[in-house]
């Protein structure tokens, strides 16, 4: 008998923004120069205080099987900074260390969904969340936003997608792919729905010190009392520290559940590694000059995209309150031809980009959303200069 794949594995779809990052790859080993603006990661090296720390725990011999749900040490500095920054109080044991976060996303669905259960995505979202929730059996319930509510899910607009099967509300905050930033007012009006329906929310933040101008960001379980006991709060180190490499997040969660998630990881990969939680560690416990650094570095270039945008006459994006991510309208150069090539959608577009002027960007229908890109500016300003100079040639 031949080895056939499983039906459920069949059904995966590969994620399109590393699918994308890989193509523009492929270019650059052809001999080609492409300005990539498709994944979301940091350009910058990991701060070195960070490196010198793995370094010190592998010479301290820090190299074996760590407790599956992590290192205590790291448990405990994460919900210190979680007191300390939002007074939210949590124990160690209810605290998981991952293999990333979305390692921690793939948990927390596994640990509480069933097979035929709902999950409602308020789209545009990220590629991933709707193929993890499908690998156990739920269903993904795509909810529509639009432009002009800045791409955010209103209370009437849960409150209609609610049916007897929902069970879950998976709120990304700020957003990728939008960058949109939800106010404290919009998530009480949320976490009203949530209370009265009885639903529990999963809210990846993993974008949340990522923040620009005046906007104030509010951490779910924050908004109202009692949400706490009804969020699995999802995060790590990735963005922050620009440690995508180093696979390390977490999340936080009721006892009970953390303790599920803690048995489900053990069976899964024993631990995450353990030089990576050391450098975890002292990232998160650390001076945290570098990652006002950074952000005062995104914030500049988020401003040069923003005018470069506007620049391009037919060309727009939502205004970008966080993580480093502009989701282009592109609505109005679909149906029509680029050095006679018919481009009718937003991923033809894309790749007609890519091809002819070697820059890398994620369709908009891959996030559910048609008739837009993105384009990430966690990337160096003479990217970002080269990359639209060429997007507004591409568009003539």
């Amino acid at each position: 008998m031949s080895i056939e794949v499983s039906k459920i594995v069949q059904a995966v779809e590969p994620s399109a923004t590393l699918a994308a990052s890989a193509k523009a790859k492929e270019l650059v080993a052809a001999g080609h120069t492409v300005y990539n603006l498709s994944v979301g990661e940091p350009d910058f090296k990991t701060p070195q205080h960070i490196i010198d720390a793995a370094v010190a725990a592998m010479n301290a011999g820090h190299t074996h099987y760590t407790p599956a749900t992590g290192i205590i040490e790291l448990k405990q500095a994460v919900v210190s900074d979680y007191r300390n920054r939002f007074g939210l109080d949590y124990k160690p044991t209810q605290c998981v260390i991952s293999n990333g976060a979305k390692h921690s996303l793939h948990n927390a669905f596994f640990s509480t969904l069933n097979p035929g259960d709902e999950a409602i995505l308020p789209a545009p979202c990220w590629v991933s969340y709707a193929e993890l929730i499908r690998l156990t059996g739920a269903v993904p319930k795509i909810v529509s936003t639009t432009e002009a509510d800045g791409f955010k899910l209103t209370a009437d607009a849960l409150r209609a997608a609610i049916t007897p099967r929902t069970r879950m509300l998976l709120l990304c905050n700020p957003s990728n792919p939008t960058g949109s930033c939800y106010s404290r007012a919009e998530l009480e009006a949320l976490a009203d729905v949530v209370i009265e329906k009885d639903l529990f929310v999963i809210a990846d933040e993993i974008y949340e010190r990522l923040i620009y101008g005046d906007t104030k960001f509010s951490s779910f379980p924050t908004v109202r009392q009692g949400l706490q006991d009804r969020t699995i709060v999802v995060s790590g180190v990735s963005k922050t520290y620009a440690m995508t490499g180093w696979r390390i997040g977490w999340l936080l969660a009721p006892e009970n559940i953390a303790k599920k998630v803690g048995s489900l990881q053990s069976q899964e990969t024993s631990n995450p590694c353990s030089v990576s939680q050391y450098a975890a560690l002292a990232g998160v416990s650390g001076d945290q000059t570098c990652v006002e650094m950074m952000k005062a570095e995104f914030a500049k270039r988020r401003d040069y995209v923003s005018q470069r945008i506007a620049d391009i006459p037919g060309l727009s994006a939502p205004r970008m309150d966080g993580a480093f991510y502009a989701f282009m309208n592109i609505s109005n150069f679909l149906g029509r031809k680029y050095n006679g090539v018919q481009v009718d959608t937003d991923k033809e577009w894309c790749l007609e980009l890519l091809q002819q002027k070697k820059v890398a960007t994620v369709f908009g229908s891959a996030f559910f959303c048609e008739g837009y890109a993105r384009a990430s500016f966690a990337a160096s300003m003479e990217t970002l200069e080269r990359a639209f100079d060429r997007i507004a040639e591409f568009v003539r």
